[in-house]
């Protein structure tokens, strides 16, 4: 996608805490292995070795390599192929729909139909109005949606809304992907509780670790910096917010023409 429809302008998202320092990297420090052992046999194994990363494709938009193993993985699950589709142990076709509101992101959606239909899976996607789509969210009647996430640098009870399992069960929440883990619970209650800024990181690490591990999303894009066109009669601070544009609240006119 970053390739062939965006010019190579973003950078993958691999963490629920993007570009700051709560995002898990590598193996779990001693500290994120004190909140995460608790759990231990009750969370994938994955959690204790690196942090989850996507893979990366070639750029063609049909990397072989890719579809061979995930056609290897779905036949490791008994997900065969049966007259031309993928089938559940059960004989069930697998079938899964992309819910949008927007034909902008048509091109995006497409490139990952195409290669979901080379693997059998019967993928397709439905364009729906606003107030329909917001209906859907709500009620959760959706397979698969497209969502931006942000959250604060000072993460807390924001957490709980997007990935409790309390929130899991209210209509209307923003836990999209129907997150309900007892660790995950755990982890939050951590977060909202920390002392110190050390705590706060630490817990945010290892929660990380585990959504990116349960693999609740297909992580997109994002870009650390912001476009911006500006007439050169103004004047701005050599620095900016950390995770601002500051535009027009630290700016101010030089010139007078």
């Amino acid at each position: 996608m970053n390739k062939n429809l965006m010019y190579g302008s973003y950078e993958r998202t691999y963490s629920y805490f993007q570009n700051t320092d709560m995002a898990a990297q590598g193996k779990p420090s001693p500290e994120e292995l004190a909140l995460l052992e608790p759990f231990r046999g009750k969370i994938d194994d994955a959690v204790f070795g690196d942090a989850y990363m996507p893979p990366e494709a070639d750029g063609s938009g049909s990397d072989r390599t890719l579809l061979r193993r995930a056609s290897a993985l779905l036949r490791e699950a008994k997900y065969e192929i049966k007259d031309g589709k993928r089938v559940s142990p059960t004989g069930e076709a697998i079938t899964i729909e992309f819910l949008i509101n927007t034909t902008s992101f048509e091109p995006h959606h497409s490139a990952i139909i195409s290669n979901l239909r080379r693997l059998g899976i019967d993928a397709n996607m439905r364009v729906v109005d606003p107030a329909q789509f917001q209906l859907r969210l709500q009620t959760f009647d959706f397979d698969i949606t497209v969502q931006r996430f942000s959250t604060s640098s000072t993460p807390g009870e924001s957490m709980r809304p997007f990935f409790s399992s309390a929130a899991a069960k209210l209509q209307g929440s923003r836990n999209l992907s129907g997150i309900s883990d007892p660790a995950v619970d755990a982890l939050i209650e951590k977060i909202v509780e920390a002392k110190s800024r050390a705590e706060l990181t630490i817990a945010c690490r290892a929660l990380d670790r585990v959504l990116r591990a349960n693999h609740y999303w297909i992580p997109q894009w994002n870009k650390g910096t912001h476009w911006v066109a500006y007439w050169d009669v103004f004047a701005r601070p050599k620095e900016k917010p950390r995770y601002g544009r500051a535009i027009p609240e630290t700016w101010w006119r030089a010139r007078a023409d």
